[in-house]
Protein backbone atom coordinates (compact mmCIF):
# COMPACT_ATOMS: atom_id res chain seq x y z
CA UNK A 1 0.00 0.00 0.00
CA UNK A 2 1.70 2.98 -1.21
CA UNK A 3 1.06 6.43 1.48
CA UNK A 4 0.34 9.50 -0.01
CA UNK A 5 3.51 11.32 -0.74
CA UNK A 6 5.11 14.83 0.82
CA UNK A 7 3.66 16.44 -1.74
CA UNK A 8 0.35 15.34 -1.64
CA UNK A 9 0.06 16.09 2.30
CA UNK A 10 1.38 19.19 1.24
CA UNK A 11 -1.39 19.62 -1.65
CA UNK A 12 -4.14 18.46 0.89
CA UNK A 13 -3.24 21.73 3.67
CA UNK A 14 -2.36 18.44 6.15
CA UNK A 15 0.31 20.80 7.30
CA UNK A 16 -1.99 23.46 8.55
CA UNK A 17 -3.16 23.69 12.44
CA UNK A 18 -4.39 25.99 14.34
CA UNK A 19 -3.41 29.02 15.69
CA UNK A 20 -0.69 28.93 18.42
CA UNK A 21 -2.85 30.17 20.77
CA UNK A 22 -5.13 27.37 20.68
CA UNK A 23 -2.05 24.95 20.17
CA UNK A 24 -2.26 22.10 22.86
CA UNK A 25 2.11 21.52 24.37
CA UNK A 26 1.64 17.51 23.85
CA UNK A 27 1.37 18.11 20.24
CA UNK A 28 5.06 19.66 20.57
CA UNK A 29 7.20 16.90 18.60
CA UNK A 30 4.59 16.74 15.93
CA UNK A 31 4.86 20.88 15.18
CA UNK A 32 7.48 22.01 12.73
CA UNK A 33 7.13 25.44 13.08
CA UNK A 34 5.17 28.31 13.76
CA UNK A 35 4.05 31.03 10.66
CA UNK A 36 2.45 33.68 11.09
CA UNK A 37 0.44 32.83 14.27
CA UNK A 38 -0.30 29.50 12.75
CA UNK A 39 1.18 26.24 13.95
CA UNK A 40 2.51 23.90 11.10
CA UNK A 41 2.71 20.31 11.24
CA UNK A 42 5.46 18.16 10.97
CA UNK A 43 4.71 16.21 7.59
CA UNK A 44 7.54 13.76 8.21
CA UNK A 45 6.02 12.82 11.49
CA UNK A 46 2.48 12.39 9.91
CA UNK A 47 3.96 9.84 7.40
CA UNK A 48 6.09 8.16 10.04
CA UNK A 49 2.34 8.03 11.97
CA UNK A 50 0.27 6.94 8.68
CA UNK A 51 2.89 3.83 8.46
CA UNK A 52 2.07 2.70 11.69
CA UNK A 53 -1.33 3.00 11.98
CA UNK A 54 -2.16 1.75 8.95
CA UNK A 55 -0.10 -1.39 9.28
CA UNK A 56 -2.05 -2.30 12.47
CA UNK A 57 -5.10 -1.30 10.56
CA UNK A 58 -4.36 -3.81 8.37
CA UNK A 59 -3.78 -6.66 10.93
CA UNK A 60 -7.17 -5.66 12.20
CA UNK A 61 -8.71 -6.01 9.53
CA UNK A 62 -6.76 -9.11 7.98
CA UNK A 63 -7.94 -10.88 11.45
CA UNK A 64 -11.32 -10.04 10.77
CA UNK A 65 -11.57 -7.47 13.62
CA UNK A 66 -14.67 -4.79 13.15
CA UNK A 67 -13.32 -0.96 12.88
CA UNK A 68 -15.65 1.84 13.86
CA UNK A 69 -15.17 5.13 12.04
CA UNK A 70 -16.29 8.06 13.55
CA UNK A 71 -16.81 11.51 12.26
CA UNK A 72 -19.88 13.99 13.10
CA UNK A 73 -18.66 17.03 11.66
CA UNK A 74 -19.78 18.68 9.00
CA UNK A 75 -16.92 18.82 6.49
CA UNK A 76 -16.05 14.97 7.73
CA UNK A 77 -19.32 13.21 7.54
CA UNK A 78 -20.22 12.11 3.70
CA UNK A 79 -16.55 11.28 3.12
CA UNK A 80 -16.22 9.12 6.28
CA UNK A 81 -19.77 7.53 5.86
CA UNK A 82 -18.58 6.34 2.12
CA UNK A 83 -15.49 5.25 3.01
CA UNK A 84 -16.60 3.03 5.65
CA UNK A 85 -19.69 1.77 3.36
CA UNK A 86 -16.76 0.67 0.76
CA UNK A 87 -15.06 -1.12 3.01
CA UNK A 88 -18.41 -2.84 4.92
CA UNK A 89 -17.17 -1.29 8.39
CA UNK A 90 -19.24 0.87 10.83
CA UNK A 91 -19.45 4.43 11.10
CA UNK A 92 -21.26 7.07 13.40
CA UNK A 93 -21.71 10.38 11.44
CA UNK A 94 -24.56 11.67 12.47
CA UNK A 95 -24.81 12.29 16.28
CA UNK A 96 -22.41 9.86 19.19
CA UNK A 97 -24.78 8.82 21.36
CA UNK A 98 -23.47 8.70 24.71
CA UNK A 99 -22.89 4.77 25.94
CA UNK A 100 -22.94 4.15 22.21
CA UNK A 101 -20.32 1.47 23.04
CA UNK A 102 -20.21 1.29 27.09
CA UNK A 103 -24.09 0.59 26.52
CA UNK A 104 -23.84 -1.50 23.84
CA UNK A 105 -26.91 -3.35 24.67
CA UNK A 106 -29.44 -0.79 24.66
CA UNK A 107 -28.10 0.31 21.33
CA UNK A 108 -28.51 -3.25 19.98
CA UNK A 109 -32.31 -2.97 21.13
CA UNK A 110 -32.64 0.68 19.29
CA UNK A 111 -31.57 -1.07 16.02
CA UNK A 112 -33.84 -4.17 16.33
CA UNK A 113 -36.57 -1.70 16.91
CA UNK A 114 -35.39 0.12 13.93
CA UNK A 115 -35.36 -3.47 12.18
CA UNK A 116 -39.00 -3.93 13.38
CA UNK A 117 -40.20 -0.71 12.15
CA UNK A 118 -38.99 -0.94 8.47
CA UNK A 119 -40.44 -4.80 8.51
CA UNK A 120 -43.72 -2.98 9.08
CA UNK A 121 -43.26 -0.32 7.03
CA UNK A 122 -42.85 -3.12 4.61
CA UNK A 123 -45.26 -5.57 4.86
CA UNK A 124 -47.92 -4.72 2.11
CA UNK A 125 -50.31 -7.30 3.77
CA UNK A 126 -50.24 -5.13 6.87
CA UNK A 127 -53.79 -3.06 6.99
CA UNK A 128 -54.36 -2.85 10.51
CA UNK A 129 -52.42 0.67 10.70
CA UNK A 130 -53.98 4.28 9.51
CA UNK A 131 -51.62 6.52 7.24
CA UNK A 132 -51.03 8.29 10.13
CA UNK A 133 -50.03 6.06 12.02
CA UNK A 134 -47.75 4.64 8.96
CA UNK A 135 -46.31 8.72 8.48
CA UNK A 136 -45.47 8.20 12.41
CA UNK A 137 -43.33 5.29 11.70
CA UNK A 138 -41.48 6.23 8.42
CA UNK A 139 -40.86 9.22 10.54
CA UNK A 140 -39.71 7.51 12.97
CA UNK A 141 -37.51 5.12 11.43
CA UNK A 142 -35.91 8.22 9.03
CA UNK A 143 -34.94 9.53 12.62
CA UNK A 144 -33.45 6.22 13.54
CA UNK A 145 -31.91 5.21 10.68
CA UNK A 146 -29.57 8.84 10.36
CA UNK A 147 -28.04 7.74 13.69
CA UNK A 148 -28.16 4.41 13.88
CA UNK A 149 -28.16 3.36 10.28
CA UNK A 150 -23.82 2.50 10.36
CA UNK A 151 -24.33 0.67 12.92
CA UNK A 152 -27.10 -1.23 12.30
CA UNK A 153 -25.00 -4.49 10.98
CA UNK A 154 -22.92 -4.44 14.03
CA UNK A 155 -23.49 -7.52 16.43
CA UNK A 156 -20.82 -6.88 18.70
CA UNK A 157 -18.21 -4.11 19.78
CA UNK A 158 -15.81 -3.15 17.37
CA UNK A 159 -12.29 -3.98 18.42
CA UNK A 160 -10.78 -0.49 17.52
CA UNK A 161 -12.43 3.07 16.38
CA UNK A 162 -10.58 5.54 13.97
CA UNK A 163 -11.43 9.24 14.84
CA UNK A 164 -11.36 12.54 12.81
CA UNK A 165 -11.21 15.19 15.45
CA UNK A 166 -10.86 13.99 19.08
CA UNK A 167 -11.73 17.14 20.99
CA UNK A 168 -15.29 16.94 19.09
CA UNK A 169 -15.76 13.37 19.55
CA UNK A 170 -14.18 13.20 22.98
CA UNK A 171 -17.06 11.01 23.76
CA UNK A 172 -16.23 8.20 21.62
CA UNK A 173 -12.34 8.40 22.98
CA UNK A 174 -13.51 8.24 26.35
CA UNK A 175 -15.65 5.56 25.92
CA UNK A 176 -13.21 3.38 23.72
CA UNK A 177 -10.33 4.19 26.29
CA UNK A 178 -12.72 2.72 29.21
CA UNK A 179 -13.48 -0.74 27.27
CA UNK A 180 -9.86 -1.08 25.90
CA UNK A 181 -10.79 -0.55 22.41
CA UNK A 182 -7.92 0.53 20.32
CA UNK A 183 -7.95 4.34 19.40
CA UNK A 184 -6.51 5.83 15.56
CA UNK A 185 -7.86 9.71 15.33
CA UNK A 186 -6.29 12.36 13.21
CA UNK A 187 -4.67 14.73 15.61
CA UNK A 188 -4.83 18.50 14.98
CA UNK A 189 -2.43 20.78 17.36
CA UNK A 190 -5.23 21.74 19.75
CA UNK A 191 -5.57 18.20 20.67
CA UNK A 192 -3.67 15.55 23.28
CA UNK A 193 -2.02 12.89 21.42
CA UNK A 194 -1.71 10.83 23.98
CA UNK A 195 -5.17 10.51 24.10
CA UNK A 196 -5.39 7.59 21.64
CA UNK A 197 -3.06 4.85 20.53
CA UNK A 198 -2.51 5.51 16.99
CA UNK A 199 -2.14 9.47 16.51
CA UNK A 200 -2.49 10.77 13.08
CA UNK A 201 -1.01 14.48 13.06
CA UNK A 202 -2.91 16.28 10.81
CA UNK A 203 -5.80 19.33 9.59
CA UNK A 204 -8.61 17.76 11.10
CA UNK A 205 -10.98 20.71 9.84
CA UNK A 206 -9.83 20.80 5.84
CA UNK A 207 -12.10 17.85 3.85
CA UNK A 208 -9.32 17.56 1.52
CA UNK A 209 -7.36 16.70 4.59
CA UNK A 210 -9.80 14.44 5.77
CA UNK A 211 -10.66 12.64 2.74
CA UNK A 212 -6.62 12.11 1.87
CA UNK A 213 -6.02 10.15 5.16
CA UNK A 214 -9.21 8.72 5.31
CA UNK A 215 -9.05 6.89 1.74
CA UNK A 216 -5.75 5.59 3.24
CA UNK A 217 -6.88 3.62 6.79
CA UNK A 218 -9.46 2.52 4.06
CA UNK A 219 -6.69 1.72 1.47
CA UNK A 220 -5.14 -0.37 4.46
CA UNK A 221 -8.12 -2.12 5.69
CA UNK A 222 -8.99 -3.23 2.07
CA UNK A 223 -5.36 -5.28 1.73
CA UNK A 224 -6.04 -6.50 4.88
CA UNK A 225 -9.39 -7.69 3.89
CA UNK A 226 -7.96 -8.81 0.75
CA UNK A 227 -5.44 -11.01 2.48
CA UNK A 228 -7.75 -12.52 4.65
CA UNK A 229 -10.03 -14.10 1.73
CA UNK A 230 -6.43 -15.23 -0.12
CA UNK A 231 -5.90 -16.88 3.28
CA UNK A 232 -9.22 -18.62 3.39
CA UNK A 233 -9.16 -19.41 -0.18
CA UNK A 234 -5.99 -21.28 0.03
CA UNK A 235 -7.09 -23.28 3.26
CA UNK A 236 -10.52 -24.70 1.25
CA UNK A 237 -8.86 -25.02 -1.64
CA UNK A 238 -6.16 -27.57 0.57
CA UNK A 239 -8.93 -28.59 2.31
Amino acid sequence: MERPSYQQLLEANVHFGHLRRKWNPKMRQYIFKEHKGVHLIDLNRTGECLDRAAQAMKQLAKSGKKIMFVATKKQAREIVAEAAQSVGMPYVTERWLGGMMTNFSTIRRSVKKMNNIERMLSDGNLTTITKKERLTLSREKEKMERVLGGVASLNRLPSAVFIVDILNEHLAVAEATNLGIRTFAMVDTNSNPNLVDFPIPANDDSSKSIALITRFMVQAIREGLEERSAEVREEATAG
